[in-house]
């Protein structure tokens, strides 16, 4: 089993490596980073970096496609080469998945067309520009059109963790889920517009170092 994972320069780092953690560990699986060029890639905050070890260019199919979201993404929908490939990598997915504004790309690819989809909260009035349908549910499943998308960030452990349901079971699952020791208990209960106080919103607003 093929996992691609697509980078790009402003990526969200935990959107990409959530993921990863628990997807690696799919029996027979083999996880491939890859970028329009060989190297690493810097993410949002320009401080770290992953390596992509493939060229797009270089991958013609794949099992489950992972797309990232991250301030980067932008660039990424006005890029006509970078979407034609997320539609020629779905073509070949058993499951094409996103995290955070990665559904922004699946949408302006044509991908996510009057569905209803996840993203980062921010982005729900862009997703609903781009032809889908903003909920707020964590993980959002269409198994007919084999896509899964997902809110922001960290959502996309819980995505992976459904998917690896999907794919392998639930025993495997749960197994993955007690190796990485998911376990979530926040210390406070802001992790939604819903929840968060008022303060924590207008801190977002004046410009949070994200």
């Amino acid at each position: 089993m093929r996992i691609v994972i697509p980078l790009f320069d402003g990526f969200t780092a935990l959107d990409a490596v959530g993921p990863y953690e628990v997807l690696k560990m799919l029996p027979g699986a083999e996880t491939v980073f890859a970028a329009e060029t060989v190297g690493p890639v810097r993410d949002s905050a320009k401080t770290l970096a992953l390596t992509a070890d493939a060229a797009f260019g270089e991958i013609t199919a794949c099992d489950v496609l992972v797309v990232p979201g991250g301030r980067g993404v932008r660039d990424f929908l006005t890029d006509p080469g970078l979407l034609d490939w997320v539609r020629r990598m779905h073509a070949t997915t058993t499951w094409t998945t996103s995290v955070c504004t990665g559904s922004l790309a699946l949408a302006a690819a044509g991908l996510l067309d009057g569905l209803t989809a996840a993203s980062h909260w921010s982005a729900a009035e862009d997703l609903n520009e781009l032809g889908a349908v903003y909920t707020g549910e964590r993980v959002v499943f269409h198994d007919e059109q084999r896509i899964v998308t997902s809110a922001g960030v960290s959502s996309g452990i819980d995505m992976a963790l459904a998917l690896v349901g999907r794919i392998a079971g639930r025993t495997t699952a749960e197994a993955i889920q007690l190796m990485i020791e998911y376990d979530p208990q926040p210390p406070f209960d802001a992790g939604s517009p819903d929840k968060a106080p008022q303060a924590a919103k207008d801190l977002i607003a004046a410009g949070l170092n994200r």
